[in-house]
Formats: structure tokens, C-alpha cells, sequence
């Protein structure tokens, strides 16, 4: 398994609402010394990845790692990024000159929006489905220039002509001094989380993805809807949120505390013009799917604030569940960020480490006396 945090945004209030966030004016700026802290700090966590969302009101997600991966050595950065912004021969350019400068640190959470009015603010006026068939042809294209160096294709969406690149993608540890010493094809390219729980992400994440990251559910829904990924040899990952606390009680008054200042308005308005699968299905969910499993925040905090809470044995056992139905990689935030981080790193991560073949085992044989 591997666990990646969502990064801090600028000026970032703990527990403000997405509607809140989104309307400080220091959001849309980086904080480079409170974010390079963070990073360091996950570094010591042994976090994997920090992910740097795109939109509107935050700074651009490239520019950013570049900054921050200049000041950190080892942690790696998912850069969420969208169709239809530039062409994906530049997209490329710019990730693969990103690997160099950082060190091949990088990877990719493809995300098709989620909210008409802010594609429509960068120019993006297809629908949903549109938005996805884009995004075929986009990554078709930039796994072309990873995998065989140069590529011509000629779509709806896309047309190139022998594009190609003397700026190579270089894998994490590379450095400068790697640039001389690429082998001929294939090259080497970032892991590509496809984001979204429509079909169409799906699709997306077997033909020209490495990993479908959905909005956590249930892990026997996450199971079914992924048998199809795993066969194609791809991976499965779950975006939610961590609340917890010493006791269930404890984790169960943080968790209500969360929301109970917000009255949810700008976030339903929200949901109601989003046309977002994910966003429209998550928002009506019932509130607990699972003793761990809760939604309560959705209506306040967006879609990934789907939590695991309660004490540290109760999340390694949600995490576990989802290990069990095939999922290898997270994406976890929480309130404050560093706070929840340090909390799952020193509390639940040690459980999984030494409980979680033991767990298995466990929940194995109590099925097999169950049937």
C-alpha cells in the first residue's frame, strides 16, 4: 500500500468548509514555508506523494511542486492536471522538465472537473462525456511521447505530427546527470492516477491510466466496480479523509464539531450545478456506510471529506477492508492536515504494519467458518 496527503493550500484555516477555503484571498497563493514544512514533515511520516489540487482559486499545481520540490529531497508530488488546458506535447514538456529539476519526483492525477463554471472560466465548454473522451485522446498522446519517444496522431480532439521531445521523463532518484545516460525506448513516464467514479473514468484508467482513484465507498462496492481495472493489470485507489481520536467517542465529537458551524449552502449550491458523477452520487449517500465509514461532511467539506473515523484500530480496520478489496493506493487528508497526518502516521500506520497480515488472516478464517 502506498499512502499519499492532500498539501496544504495557502493560508489554509483548519476545518473551514470548501466554500470558505476557496473564498480567502491567500488561498490562491503559494505559502512556500509553511507548505516546504509540511512536505518535510511528511518526508518524516513516510508519506509517499502530497497532492496538488487544480482550480481556480489555487496557484497553479506545476509551478508549485517545482518550488517545493526544490526544497525537499525525497517526498513526491501528484500534480493534478486537465485536458484541454494546452497541448498534451507541451503538457509533457513541462512534466518531463519537472522530473529533471526534481529528481523524477512527479506523477499525475488526471482529473476531467467537476464544475461547469470554472471549465467554462479556462475555456473548457464540453459536457462531461465530452470532457472524458478529451482526455482519451490527451493521455493517448502523451503516453506515446513516454513510451515510444515520439509520436503522430490525428483524433477529434488532438492532431500532432511526429511530436517528440529531447527532454526525457526521468524516474524518482534521477537527476541532471541521468539526462546523458537515457536508453533508447521506452522511456521511462509518471504514474497516472485517472481521477473520477463514472464509467468513463474507468475506461479511462484501463486504457491509458496506471491507477483509478475514486471517492471512497463502500470497499465491497469499490470491489466489484474495480474488478475490471485489477484485470487489466491496473491499480485501485480511494481519495477520503481521516478523523480520529484517542476513543470512537473521541473521533465521533471531532467529526460532528467538523460540521457543526457549517450550514452547507454554498456546497449544496455547488453539488447542484456540478455535473460530476462523483459529486452528485456521493452527496447523497446515506451517512454511515460502514461503523467507520462516514459522509456527514460531504454536504460541507466536498466529496473527498468522506472519512474514516474513530479510534486508530477502527481506521487500520477500514483501511484494511479496502486493502482486502483490492485498493494499493490513498489519498487521505484530514483536520488540520498536519495534525491528521502526524495521527495516522504514529497511531494507525504501526497497526497495519504489525496487525495487518494477522487481520487478514483473521477476517479469512472468520469467513471460512461463516460458510
Amino acid at each position: 500500500m502506498k499512502f499519499h496527503w492532500r498539501m496544504p493550500q495557502g493560508g489554509e484555516r483548519a476545518g473551514a468548509s470548501r466554500a470558505l477555503q476557496a473564498s480567502l484571498p491567500e488561498t490562491g497563493l503559494p505559502d512556500l514555508d509553511a507548505q516546504a514544512n509540511f512536505c518535510r514533515a511528511a518526508e518524516e511520516c513516510g508519506i509517499d506523494s502530497l497532492l496538488t489540487d487544480f482550480g481556480w482559486t489555487k496557484p497553479d499545481p506545476i509551478v508549485l511542486c517545482t518550488a517545493l520540490g526544490l526544497r525537499t529531497s525525497s517526498i513526491k508530488f501528484i500534480v493534478a492536471y486537465r485536458s484541454g488546458l494546452i497541448c498534451p506535447t507541451s503538457f509533457v514538456h513541462q512534466i518531463n522538465t519537472l522530473s529533471a529539476v526534481i529528481g523524477g519526483r512527479v506523477s499525475i492525477n488526471v482529473v476531467a472537473g467537476d464544475s461547469p463554471e470554472e471549465q467554462r472560466a479556462f475555456g473548457d465548454f464540453l459536457d462531461h462525456d465530452e470532457r472524458y473522451a478529451r482526455t482519451e485522446e490527451f493521455l493517448a498522446v502523451c503516453n506515446g511521447l513516454w513510451d515510444r519517444g515520439s509520436v503522430s496522431f490525428a483524433g477529434r480532439y488532438y492532431r500532432v505530427e511526429n511530436a517528440k521531445l529531447n527532454t526525457p521523463f526521468l524516474e524518482c532518484g534521477g537527476g541532471a546527470t541521468a539526462l546523458k545516460a537515457v536508453a533508447a525506448p521506452p522511456h521511462s513516464k509518471p504514474a497516472l492516477y485517472i481521477a473520477g467514479n463514472s464509467e468513463q473514468a474507468r475506461q479511462l484508467a484501463i486504457t491509458e491510466g496506471t491507477c483509478w482513484m475514486q471517492i471512497a465507498d463502500d470497499p465491497d462496492r469499490i470491489r466489484e466496480r474495480g474488478a475490471a481495472v485489477l484485470k487489466a493489470g491496473k491499480e485501485l485507489g480511494v481519495r477520503m479523509s481521516i478523523i480520529g481520536g484517542r476513543t470512537r467517542g473521541e473521533a465521533l465529537k471531532n467529526a460532528y464539531d467538523l460540521v457543526r458551524r457549517e450550514d452547507g449552502k454554498a456546497e449544496t449550491e455547488f453539488v447542484r450545478n456540478s455535473d460530476s458523477i462523483n459529486v452528485n452520487t456521493t452527496a447523497n449517500k446515506d451517512e454511515w456506510l460502514r461503523p467507520w465509514l462516514w459522509t456527514g461532511a460531504v454536504k460541507t467539506h466536498g466529496t473527498p471529506s468522506i472519512a474514516l473515523v474513530g479510534s486508530p484500530t477502527d481506521i487500520a480496520e477500514g483501511i484494511d477492508a479496502y486493502h482486502r478489496a483490492g485498493v494499493t493506493q490513498f489519498i487521505l487528508s484530514g483536520w488540520p492536515k498536519l495534525d491528521s497526518m502526524l495521527f495516522f502516521a504514529h497511531e494507525v500506520v504501526p497497526l497495519l504494519e504489525c496487525g495487518g497480515k494477522a487481520a487478514a488472516f483473521e477476517h479469512e478464517r472468520v469467513a471460512t467458518v461463516l460458510t
